[in-house]
């Protein structure tokens, strides 16, 4: 289980903008010698860690401060029991060294030794290389301790800086947080549309108003047409209509041409309003006269 990531800047109460930056040589003479001699450091905000027990992308999680370089005190076994060699595996892979070790110097003398080495994921000497970077501050003297009782501890302590040169593991964990605050959107989204009515209980029903009323089926017989006004021109489908529908006998006799010829309005409300039906033409000269 990783442990719980301290806020070292509010337990110290670190001035604002601070920043862990120290020098090869700070690193060696105030933190690395102060830890093999039992003293603690002058901020306590390097872990201790058995990093060759993990992969890189795990250990900035165990770090106690940091966000692109992360420190640890780890302890260093040999690689065989009668060697100097140090155990390099670490995790799914290894670290190895590359570039020429560099002297640390402090007061006129050689403090210490600095170390460069970079992570291959899987098994020597076809492992991957990836892009993490650790730098290994170990004693100068540390290798001068010769064996014994057949212990693999070849040093009880050294400094790493360890960090990614392409800061992945950053871009990932603001991934991560941008996934996170999606995920809570989503889930805060949903829990507040649960407050509205299930669909269960919804009423389909638009106009209950419409259900009250009889159907079309039940309304019985279409009522009768009134009868048209006096004085009123009729088209022949409505006039047959009328007939059709019960209308005055003295209709059926009509020539429905005659209703449709223009002329004097009184003819045709003669026409409509007399019971005899339509006048008889009368010759005058030849000519027919209405």
């Amino acid at each position: 289980m990783v442990a719980q990531r301290r806020d070292a800047e509010a337990e110290l109460n670190l001035p604002p903008g601070f920043r862990f930056h120290p020098t090869d040589e700070e690193l060696v003479a105030h933190y690395l010698c102060a830890r093999a001699a039992g003293r603690g450091p002058p901020v306590p905000i390097i872990a201790e860690v058995d990093l060759y027990r993990f992969d890189p992308w795990d250990l900035p999680e165990r770090a106690l401060f940091g966000r692109r370089e992360w420190y640890f005190f780890t302890p260093r076994d040999r690689k065989y029991p009668n060697g100097s060699r140090p155990n390099r595996a670490a995790g799914t892979g290894y670290w190895k060294a590359t570039g020429a070790d560099k002297p640390v110097h402090h007061a006129g003398r050689t403090l210490g030794i600095k170390k460069a080495l970079v992570f291959y994921h899987g098994k020597p000497p076809r492992g991957v290389k990836t892009e993490w970077i650790m730098h290994e501050y170990r004693l100068a003297d540390a290798g001068a301790k010769k064996p014994g009782n057949g212990s693999l501890r070849l040093d009880d302590w050294v400094l790493c800086r360890l960090y990614n040169k392409k800061n992945e593991w950053e871009k990932m964990q603001q991934q991560k947080g941008k996934a996170m605050e999606s995920e809570a959107s989503l889930s805060h989204s949903h829990s507040h549309s649960d407050t509205r009515t299930p669909e269960s209980e919804i009423d389909d029903d638009t106009f209950p108003v419409l259900g009250l009323l009889p159907e079309f089926d039940d309304m019985g017989p279409a009522p009768a047409l009134a009868p048209a006004p006096a004085g009123a021109v009729l088209p022949k489908e409505e006039v047959q209509d009328f007939v059709n529908l019960g209308g005055d006998d003295w209709l059926a006799g009509i020539n429905l041409d005659y209703l449709q010829m223009p002329g004097d309005a009184d003819f045709f409300n003669n026409m409509l309003g007399s019971p005899m039906g339509p006048p008889k033409p009368e010759q005058d000269g030849g000519f027919l006269l209405f």
